[in-house]
């Protein structure tokens, strides 16, 4: 019997325009009284997601979210973080100087706000997509003890594809790298992903690997899928994802996440 559903949001849960099916809700408040802890594992802050946690029911301190692409996982109330693997201002400052050289915007998050040393659209869209406040900010000058939880390259499809090729290949040893968005290229500490996330979450909650579905559609979802014991790609997922992945359901536009839910959850002959 599965006992913890770990769900991407973008692609994935949502509909293109961001909002929840009634199908998914009620298949997901179904799980929840059937004992099945539903945790949203998500690229975003707890902040970015809070509207959707509320929506949910999934507000408490015994609820949990993975965040920062695995990065910290915490309740979703009080704040309490439960594991968290960071980046140093070292690492700032590396991709910062790498930033320059290759010509490509750039933002981190703390785990309060995102900075920037320019504000762009894209440094803009991050903000406001998560609630969170930009501070345009010399990168040079940060105090010492600010938190550095991600950091982003953030521009046009065709910069990032140019960046990517252009990239030093001993990064891929130093960052776990994922284009989570086509104009989003997230560096993060070399042990944080989100299957990291659910592996952590789910040994303090006592829950076995076999005992786990993960969710997703895109490569930062790659590592969870992985991990759990039934990893579902979505049906618009990219398909190396899908080739991952154990079981392949419809897409987020057709409830997808009620799909699985029902399947694997309540043996549904659907």
């Amino acid at each position: 019997m599965y006992k913890l559903i770990a769900i991407d949001m973008d692609g994935t849960l949502l509909k293109d325009d961001k909002t929840i099916s009634k199908e998914n809700f009620d298949a997901i408040q179904r799980a929840r009284k059937n004992n099945v802890k539903v945790v949203l594992a998500t690229g975003r802050p707890v902040k970015g997601i809070e509207k959707y946690l509320k929506e949910l029911n999934l507000i408490g301190e015994d609820e949990y979210a993975v965040t920062f692409n695995g990065a910290v996982v915490q309740t979703t109330t009080g704040n309490h973080i439960m594991a968290k693997t960071l980046m140093t201002l070292e690492d700032l400052h590396y991709l910062y100087n790498l930033s320059k050289e290759l010509k490509v915007n750039i933002h981190a998050h703390t785990t309060e706000e995102c900075i920037t040393p320019k504000s762009s659209k894209y440094s803009v869209l991050e903000a406001e997509l998560n609630s969170i406040p930009l501070t345009e900010i010399d990168f040079d000058n940060l105090n010492e003890n600010t938190t550095i939880v991600k950091v982003m390259f953030i521009d046009d499809e065709k910069t990032l594809d140019r960046v990517i090729k252009a990239l030093p290949k001993d990064i891929y040893e130093k960052y776990t790298i994922m284009r989570s968005m086509p104009y989003f290229l997230e560096f993060l500490n070399k042990n944080a992903n989100k299957g990291t996330g659910v592996k952590l979450l789910s040994e303090k909650l006592g829950i076995k690997q076999n005992e786990i579905i993960c969710a997703g559609d895109a490569d930062n979802d790659k590592h969870m899928l992985k991990y759990a014991g039934l990893g579902v790609a979505m049906g618009n997922a990219s398909d190396n994802i899908k080739e991952i992945a154990n079981f392949t359901t419809k897409t987020n536009e057709e409830d997808g996440i009620a799909y699985v839910i029902d399947k694997f959850i309540f043996n549904k002959d659907i």
